[in-house]
């Protein structure tokens, strides 16, 4: 039994109506000055008066920023630390999706830490903890309020780059499924699709343990149960809920087993084509567990039974092939593109973005099989010629 580390938030709240618990956890900080990191989007919704309203109740000063740009790229994040330099907030409340979640993140750490923040890009590069942080998710995809993960774009390299270190890890996590019940469809899609992949590659990841075994397993059963009704009813509260969770425990799963090839191959797409990362994720999942499945057949076709298969009277392998099949009927029920081609990729940008994927050891190496830069393009290429008749 290899060594392991297991971290999340220190505090996790969760449950319908627990954003109503904010203005007692920020009082047990010792909370004086609290900025919201937000966006533009999710302060037109009005939800942030749900946050407000528990803050005002303990008399805590709130200001709000709503500058975060959807996929952000490294500049947005350094014109955002301008306006916070010099204010001694004591505090960062993130709320919104998965770029609002990594942004509040690392404008903790660059507060108290002198580095530029693409000296950070990389494993364990942050030297000092940051301001706290009081993560609200208000989607169910990227995990990101229980991760030590935060991934930006570089405009200038046309990838995407990941800042990882423990320091992300916020002081408190409050899901509430409440907060997503207005998220389009659309969006319900590409972020659900997310937190499964999430739990999918956790789950068959290299560095998958016991402890994330069964948490990424129950993260499948949920998303894969609850997702189409979630897209096409969003007022379900019981599958808002049961997304809620399962996005939670997919990201616990991906904050501490990793994450594989799946990402890695997503990066580039999001960099150089502005593909949103839950689209990019879902279109290349099956193909790159269709590479994958051979690797660890046991693994697959638990997966294959959580996503809902019945795999019984099956061999070993028809029941790993199984989980292909299932991902790829998930995806198109919910209208995720299937094709590069659906999202702007030609056959010529294959094997740059082959180049681009294979540069990304953190991820390639935790892949349950060993994939060279020409499997690489295998892959791609297998997803641009697929059929989306």
């Amino acid at each position: 039994m290899t060594i392991s580390y297991f971290r999340t938030a220190q505090t996790l709240i969760t449950g319908r109506d627990s954003i109503s618990k904010i203005g007692e956890e920020a009082k047990k900080l010792g909370s004086k000055k609290a900025i919201i990191i937000t966006d533009k989007v999710i302060r037109q919704t009005g939800l942030l008066s749900k946050v407000i309203f528990p803050l005002e109740e303990i008399n805590l000063a709130v200001d709000i920023m709503d500058e975060v740009m959807p996929e952000p790229p490294f500049e947005n994040l350094e014109q955002m630390m301008i306006q916070l330099e010099g204010k001694e907030y004591d505090l960062l409340i993130g709320v919104g999706g998965g770029s609002v979640l990594d942004a509040t993140k690392v404008l903790s750490i660059m507060l108290t830490n002198q580095e530029n923040v693409r000296d950070l890009v990389g494993i364990e590069k942050v030297q000092n903890a940051g301001i706290s942080t009081i993560l609200v998710p208000t989607t169910s995809g990227t995990g990101s309020e229980v991760t030590y993960n935060a991934i930006f774009t570089d405009v200038r390299d046309k990838v995407k780059k990941g800042i990882v270190s423990p320091y992300l890890l916020p002081k408190v996590a409050i899901v509430d499924p409440a907060l997503t019940l207005t998220v389009p469809p659309s969006v319900t899609a590409a972020t659900g699709m997310d937190a499964l992949v999430h739990a999918v590659e956790s789950y068959t990841a290299i560095r998958a343990g016991e402890l994330t075994d069964g948490i990424a397993l129950q993260a499948i059963k949920l998303i894969s149960r609850s997702l189409r009704k979630a897209v096409y009813n969003g007022k379900d509260v019981k599958a808002r809920e049961d997304m809620a969770m399962g996005s939670l425990l997919a990201g616990i799963s991906l904050g501490n087993a990793g994450v594989g090839a799946v990402h890695a191959l997503a990066y580039p797409l999001g960099g150089k084509f502005k593909v949103p990362h839950g689209v990019a994720n879902s279109l290349l999942l099956p193909f790159v567990m269709k590479y994958n499945v051979v690797a660890d057949l046991e693994k697959f076709a638990e997966v294959a039974k959580a996503l809902g298969e019945n795999i019984e009277g099956l061999s070993l392998r028809e029941a790993a092939n199984c989980t292909v099949y299932a991902l790829t009927q998930l995806a198109q029920d919910i209208e995720i593109p299937s094709s590069l081609k659906d999202v702007g990729v030609t056959a010529e940008d294959i094997p740059n973005l082959a180049e681009e994927a294979s540069k990304i050891d953190r991820l390639l190496n935790n892949n349950p099989r060993w994939l060279t830069v020409k499997e690489i393009e295998k892959i791609y290429e297998e997803a641009y010629k697929v059929d989306t008749k």
